[in-house]
Parts: C-alpha cells; sequence; structure tokens
C-alpha cells in the first residue's frame, strides 16, 4: 500500500440547518476528489450523508436506530464520477444526529479495512452542529463521546470535525452549546480536530484535501557543545503548495494501446561546431563558467574537489535578543524542532531551554547541515513554541536566515528631504490613520478575516475546477471567477460600504497626478523587444545599435533604450557603484543624440535627471556631471536644439552649485 494512500468517510450534515450552505459544501467536496484523483487517485473515498428523509445503512438493518443517515457512496476508490455527485447533494429535512453519523461512519471503514491500514483512516465531519442529538439508551452523551474516542485510538482513525457557524435564521442555542461541549470532548482526549467557521472562504480552506506524511529532515543530536548533545527531530513546518507537474504528451500512440504512457521524451544532442555532424559523446565535455570574457573549463573531478562537505550536524551558536531578528529576515520554509518521541530526557531538555528563551526573550542562532555531504549549511534562529496541552512537549520553531550576499539593501531618500509641499498635512494624516484603521481585518467583537491557515490559495482552486471541466469537455472555455474565490482576490464589499465616507475624505485631500513620463519611454521599448540595451557592454551594444538604424523612428527607439538603461542605474545604484557606467552611457547617448540631430530627446532627459535627483542622494552625481562638462545641447551644437548657448553654459553652473 502506497505510504501517503487514505482512506476517507465524508460526513456531511443535509439537514434544514445546512440548506443554507450546502452549495459550498458541495464545492468543497468536489473539489476535494478532484485534487484526489491528481495528488491520490488510489485513495478509498466513501460519502455518509445525515439529517435525510430517508435511511441506508448497515447498523440501521443490524440493530435499529441510526435513523435519517444514508451510505451515499461505499467506500471505493476515488473517481470522477464521485465528483458529480457530490455536486448535487440532496437536501434533507430531518434534524442531523452528529454522534450517529460518526458511529456508521466508523463502522464503514472497520467493515472495509478491519485491523489494517491503522493511521491511514479518515472521517471528515461537516456540519453546523445546530440539532439536539439523541439521548443514548445507556449512560449520557459524555459516556458517548469516550466510547466513540476510544474506538477511534483502537482502530487508528482520525477525526476531523469542521462546524459551519454561518448563520440562516435562529438556531437552539441550548443545543448548540450542549454540542459545542462535546465537541471539545472529542478535542480534549486528543482524538479529534474541531474547526469553527463563520465565514464562507474558510470554509473552502477548512477541508484538509491531501494527505501529506510527516517525514523527518533531520533526526540527531542537537549539539549545545561537544559534551551537551539532545536528542531531536526536525519537521517541515510549512512548504509552498504549488501547481501539479504539468508533462508533454502525445497523441501519437495508437489507440488501441491501452498500455501507452503518450509521454514525450527528449533527447540531446551535442554537435561540434567544426563538424556539424560529429556528436560529441559525455565523456569530451566539460563545463564552462564565464570569468570576464573567457570560458573557464572545470572538469568534474575538479567540481568535487573544490566542493564544501561539512558533517551532518546541528549546532548551537549562541544567543541574541530576539529584537535582533527581525521578521522580514526569515527565508525558506519554517522547520518544527521536536524532542526525540519517547524520550522523556530530550523533552525535559527542550522545554527547559525553551522556556528560559521566553523567559529572558531570547532566541537561538544554529548551524545546521540536515544530510551528510549537503553541500551547504543554514544558519538560522530557533525560536521557543510552548505548548498549551499537557500531552504535546514544547518545542521550538527555526528559520532560515540570510548570509551577507542574501540581504538587499534598498536606499530610499529620506523625507526630511523633500519640500515641504511634498509632506502630508495634519488633516492628511489623520485621514491616513482612520482609513488603515477603518479597514482592519480582525475588527474588535468580529472574527479575523482571511486567517492563513483557513484561506485557500485562489489560483490553485480555480485551476482545480478548470481542470475537471476540461476532463469532460476539452473544448469548453475558462469559466468566470467563482463568488467565493472572488472574496478573496478582492476588496470586501461590506466593508468598503461601510467605510464610504472615510474613502471620500481621503480621495478629497490628496491630489490625483499622472505619473512621471519614465513609463512612457518605457513602453516605447517593450512595445519594440528587438530594441534592448545589455548589461554587459552597454555603450558597444549601443553604438552598434546606432550603427544599423534605418529611420528616424529606429534612432529615437534606441536613443529612449539607453535613456531607460541609464534610468534604471541610477535608480538601483548603491553608494554610488553604477555611476561610472552610468557616465559612460550618458556621454554615449549625448554623441548619439547630436549624429541623428535628436538633441531634444538628450536635453529632456537631462533636465529630468536634474530635477528628479537634484534633493536626493544622487547629489555627487550631479558634481560627477559638472566635473565632466557634460551639460544640455546647445544650438551651436545642434541646429535642432531647443537649448541656447547661455542656457548651456547656465545649466552646468547650476549643477555645479546644487552639487555643493
Amino acid at each position: 500500500m502506497a505510504r501517503n494512500k487514505e482512506s476517507l468517510v465524508l460526513l456531511l450534515d443535509v439537514g434544514p440547518s445546512m440548506h443554507h450552505v450546502l452549495p459550498d459544501v458541495e464545492k468543497i467536496c468536489s473539489i476535494l476528489v478532484q485534487k484526489k484523483l491528481i495528488y491520490g487517485w488510489s485513495d478509498d473515498v466513501g460519502v455518509v450523508l445525515f439529517g435525510t428523509d430517508e435511511t441506508n445503512n448497515d447498523l440501521e438493518k443490524e440493530v435499529g436506530g441510526y435513523e435519517y443517515i444514508m451510505v451515499l457512496c461505499g467506500i471505493s476508490i476515488v473517481n470522477k464520477n464521485l465528483s458529480g455527485i457530490l455536486q448535487n447533494l440532496p437536501r434533507g429535512n430531518a434534524p442531523g444526529d452528529f454522534l450517529d453519523a460518526i458511529v456508521v461512519g466508523m463502522d464503514l471503514l472497520i467493515r472495509k479495512f478491519g485491523p489494517t491500514n491503522r493511521g491511514k483512516m479518515r472521517i471528515c465531519l461537516i456540519t453546523g452542529a445546530q440539532n439536539p442529538t439523541k439521548e443514548p439508551y445507556e449512560g449520557t452523551k459524555e459516556d458517548q463521546v469516550s466510547i466513540i474516542s476510544e474506538q477511534l485510538k483502537s482502530h487508528g482513525i482520525k477525526l476531523d470535525c469542521i462546524i459551519t457557524r454561518i448563520q440562516s435564521g435562529l438556531a437552539d442555542q441550548e443545543a448548540v452549546a450542549e454540542n459545542d461541549s462535546l465537541l471539545f470532548s472529542f478535542s480534549n482526549k486528543g482524538k479529534a480536530k474541531v474547526t469553527f467557521l463563520t465565514q464562507r472562504v474558510a470554509l473552502l480552506g477548512a477541508l484538509r484535501t491531501r494527505n501529506i506524511s510527516a517525514v523527518t529532515v533531520f533526526r540527531g543530536d542537537f549539539e549545545l557543545s561537544s559534551t551537551m548533545k539532545i536528542k531531536i527531530w526536525v519537521y517541515k513546518k510549512t512548504s509552498e503548495e504549488r501547481f501539479p507537474t504539468l508533462k508533454k504528451y502525445s497523441d501519437k500512440a495508437p489507440g488501441s494501446d491501452r498500455f501507452a504512457t503518450h509521454e514525450v521524451k527528449l533527447d540531446y544532442e551535442y554537435k561540434s561546431i567544426e563538424d556539424p555532424n560529429k556528436i560529441i559523446p559525455p565523456e569530451q565535455r566539460i563545463r564552462g563558467y564565464r570569468y570576464g570574457p573567457q570560458i573557464i573549463p572545470v572538469s568534474s573531478d575538479e567540481w568535487e574537489a573544490v566542493k564544501f562537505r561539512p558533517e551532518k550536524s546541528v549546532k548551537l551558536l549562541g544567543f541574541t535578543d530576539a529584537s535582533n531578528i527581525h521578521r522580514h529576515y526569515f527565508l525558506k520554509d519554517v522547520y518544527s524542532f521536536i524532542p526525540e518521541p519517547g524520550n522523556k530526557k530530550a523533552a525535559i531538555a527542550v522545554s527547559s531551554i525553551a522556556r528560559a528563551m521566553r523567559e529572558t526573550e531570547k532566541v537561538a542562532i544554529l548551524r545546521c547541515v540536515w544530510r551528510q555531504g549537503q553541500g551547504s549549511v543554514t544558519v538560522g534562529v530557533l525560536t521557543p513554541n510552548l505548548s498549551s496541552q499537557e500531552t504535546m512537549p514544547d518545542s521550538f520553531y527555526f528559520n532560515v536566515l540570510p548570509f551577507a550576499e542574501d540581504v538587499r539593501e534598498f536606499q530610499f531618500p529620506s523625507f526630511s528631504g523633500f519640500p515641504t509641499s511634498w509632506l502630508p498635512n495634519e488633516q492628511q494624516q489623520e485621514a491616513a490613520d482612520n482609513l488603515v484603521k477603518s479597514l482592519d481585518l480582525a475588527p474588535e467583537g468580529r472574527g479575523e478575516m482571511l486567517m492563513p491557515d483557513l484561506t485557500p490559495n485562489p489560483v490553485l482552486e480555480r485551476f482545480f475546477r478548470f481542470l475537471e471541466l476540461k476532463s469532460t469537455n476539452p473544448d469548453t472555455e475558462v469559466p468566470p471567477l467563482d463568488p467565493t474565490l472572488r472574496e478573496i482576490t478582492e476588496p470586501d464589499p461590506d466593508l468598503l460600504s461601510s467605510n464610504k465616507s472615510l474613502l471620500n475624505d481621503f480621495r478629497l485631500l490628496f491630489d490625483i497626478k499622472r505619473r512621471p513620463k519614465w513609463k512612457d519611454s518605457k513602453r516605447s521599448a517593450d512595445e519594440n523587444p528587438e530594441i534592448k540595451i545589455g548589461d554587459k557592454s552597454p555603450v558597444r551594444e549601443f553604438e552598434a545599435m546606432m550603427g544599423h538604424v534605418n529611420g528616424s523612428d529606429s534612432a529615437v527607439g534606441g536613443i529612449r533604450s539607453m535613456k531607460i538603461y541609464v534610468h534604471d542605474l541610477l535608480e538601483n545604484s548603491y553608494e554610488g557603484d553604477a555611476y561610472p557606467k552610468a557616465m559612460d552611457c550618458l556621454l554615449a547617448l549625448r554623441k548619439a543624440c547630436v549624429l541623428e540631430q535628436e538633441p531634444k530627446e538628450f536635453n529632456q532627459f537631462l533636465r529630468e535627471i536634474f530635477d528628479r535627483w537634484k534633493a536626493t542622494d544622487l547629489r555627487s552625481f550631479l558634481e560627477l556631471l559638472a566635473s565632466k562638462n557634460i551639460s544640455l545641447i546647445s544650438k551651436t551644437e545642434s541646429p535642432a536644439s531647443d537649448a541656447s548657448d547661455e542656457e548651456a553654459r547656465s545649466f552646468l553652473i547650476k549643477a555645479e552649485a546644487f552639487s555643493q
């Protein structure tokens, strides 16, 4: 049996209290099947409905009771037809008893698998839990919960409870309170995960559709020193969910071949430049690395010799104040450090360190090599994660930190250097403050909107729905965005309407103006993809480009492309590192504008540089301009110029004065 294979029974409440959310339940259950057809096509799925008008289950036939519960689909390997069945669930008129439904679902799994398949069976209950449950023949309802919990444990069955509280009409509050108590009893006994939902969007993300087994990335010693070590296991806590792998397929295989995979296999051949008909075998090929204009060959033996091969280990480098590690330093995925299961000494050691770190507001810096011969070292920060449950030990979260080469420093001008007219006044600042406060996604007295662990990726969800349509009709059009997914990607209309006055106040207090014309120039280059300046030899490429122009339009396109390149150099310069290259490019641009009789293009660009950056940290570049005597193109140099000789001289003087 596959390691990740899962046997799942869906328990769906279709009673009157659920009618208003059943369309959403149909969607998430249908998507579950669609995902399993991609990721878990060997999984087993069964569907049980409760709150139905009819009764159809084995327990009712054999022992009686368990009314208004219907086995819609027995447990079988997931198939495409199941998705269609789940999209058209019947609406029942009877009150649903979720305790009876859990027993029926558990009975289905036990009958199907017996003592096998432990740990790979799951029951997912979706209900509003608003109807009273029946009194048991013996004992209390709490006793019934205890018995069910023991049965779940003994057979290795997991229970997920999704409780929808998207209200429609009045509910029996006494029954709701009692049901919540019973559900919390399941959770407290450690036999179930209970999730309460108040939003339709959260319902889409609450149903776990993909069974991913927990796999350790490291098992070994956490070395605090050469003589002090703690046994730990490390798991990945989060990982980005990506699109399923898309492969190329061919329709050339005969239709009668049942075993054809239709996969396309690619073979690459390397041929000699001197003799294109000669194929170079692998033993005669070598990798090369660019070093300036040269290509330096490095053999596989040499590459293996220079590789860094650290030993597998997790070592403590030291502790630091938590305030020294900022959230934006974190890279990649999050890892979870737990003490070795069953090792009490390790659990006590981890707990004592975690609690001491929390009390002193410290974090630990670690050096990690997850596998032997990994070839790279990870440095990260360890933060304590104290457990709120007695049965769950304390642990740590681990985040990867950047090395010096990974850090990106962006230099932005200070607000203090801007003119007063550019700064917000008190009224504008107050309007901005009110706007930010009013659009809070976690308002007081209301549940948080778009919670990360309950908000699905709308791009993936839409892809799976389209794939299901495509499987039945290859020519189907892409459907419009589902209204529920639209709630994730667009602002909440209720939130906007309730704060309309604040939005209007904000809009009226700020002048709306067009952005500078840099984008217009860039758009011209984008519309002519053949006009581009590379980063390797920009002046040489520009001169070659201008030497092959075949008209004024081509010349202007090349000039604008160079203007964009210079602009990007100045915009991304760090402590003036790009100034020499930008100056060389500017000189080449000036020369080309004179030769091509396009002086206005250069003059406009030079004025924009001066006006845009004269009050920023590019003053040193303006000083360099003045030292090189680079000024406007005057009418003496080009009759088509819009600058007189006096204006060109005064511009140079102005640049010198501003640079001081």
